[in-house]
């Protein structure tokens, strides 16, 4: 079953569940394009006909990876990228939200992917330097050259939305949403609702550790950028697996695994949202296309979100560097 909702306010319906392609670009280890494009298919093929990457997964890997899929499939989908991250010489990551950073990346972005424009372009994150009138006015004049048909943004705050949005409408919005990540509950995804802004749920298995399957720290690869999170610290980790565990009971009495009781909570949760599901395995691809087939009550849901309330997860969700980036403006 699949299940279809409405792209901000643009008439386009899109499946609930868009593929997200970062883990393509060995974000959790290496992987394998040849399964990756295979992965793509599949799930177009399946219905998910939203496809999301960023020219900062794998530094412009990612959308080189789908340009092989792009090339007889564009017409089936609905593309979304993101600019905003630079990486600077000596390593560190910066966030800029210039008009002529903008330009070009968009310019750089159609190059890789090997097409004409883009269904949807975020800013990745906020860029407390430029105010975001100026940059979502460079975004708007791509709209206006056809590049781009749709503006979005990630991780903004509330009152940076309504800002953005006076600009040009914003049809939809990046932020991460699970059962581990509550923030946006009562605010932001109130908001989205009211403006007719799609919520788009990234990391919606909370970077896999919602799929049961991280048991250990071990099984973090070399280069696993889960390494440098609070909460897959040795302190952290054993924890948050315990709490992990409550949950799959309940997976258990329901015939599901815990990905898909987790991305069902999400679909129940909140009838707009849009969660885009990271996989980069056919495996997971059809373990998370389960997920559409799973019904809860509203006791269930109520009684998993209770399990996940704020302050029951430990850690934060980014390391130092990548929380100074959030945009936090009340």
């Amino acid at each position: 079953m699949n299940i279809y909702r409405e792209l901000g306010r643009t008439g386009i319906k899109v499946n609930a569940m868009a593929l997200g392609c970062y883990s393509m670009s060995n974000a959790y280890g290496k992987r394998s394009d040849d399964e990756s494009i295979a992965v793509i298919h599949k799930a177009i093929d399946a219905g998910i006909n939203l496809l999301d990457t960023a020219d900062y997964y794998g530094a412009g890997h990612n959308e080189r990876l789908l340009s092989n899929v792009l090339k007889d499939r564009r017409d089936e989908v609905v593309l979304s990228s993101k600019f905003g991250y630079v990486r600077q010489p000596d390593g560190s990551l910066t966030v800029t939200g210039r008009p002529a950073h903008v330009r070009k990346a968009c310019e750089d972005t159609l190059r890789r992917l090997k097409v004409d424009h883009l269904d949807l372009y975020f800013q990745h994150r906020v860029d407390h330097e430029t105010p975001i009138e100026e940059t979502v006015g460079a975004m708007s004049e791509l709209v206006q050259q056809g590049k781009v048909r749709y503006l979005g943004l990630c991780e903004a705050a509330e009152s940076t939305l309504r800002r953005a949005h006076a600009v040009h409408p914003i049809t939809a919005m990046q932020a991460e949403y699970s059962l581990w990540t509550r923030d946006i509950e009562g605010g932001l995804l109130d908001v989205c609702d009211d403006m007719g802004v799609s919520l788009m749920a990234f990391s919606p298995l909370a970077r896999g550790m919602l799929t049961g399957a991280l048991r250990s720290l071990d099984q973090l690869g070399e280069g696993d950028v889960r390494k440098k999170y609070p909460r897959f610290s040795a302190e952290n980790f054993p924890r948050n697996v315990a709490l992990v565990d409550q949950m799959g009971e309940i997976a258990k009495s329901l015939g599901c695994s815990y990905s898909q009781l987790a991305l069902s909570w999400l679909f129940h949760k909140a009838p707009r949202l849009i969660a885009i599901c990271g996989c980069d395995t056919l495996e997971f691809l059809s373990e998370n296309i389960g997920a559409l087939n799973v019904s809860l009550s509203d006791a269930q849901v109520e009684q998993i979100g209770e399990m996940f309330a704020p302050g029951k997860v430990f850690g934060d969700r980014y390391h130092t560097e990548m929380m100074r980036m959030l945009d936090t403006q009340a």
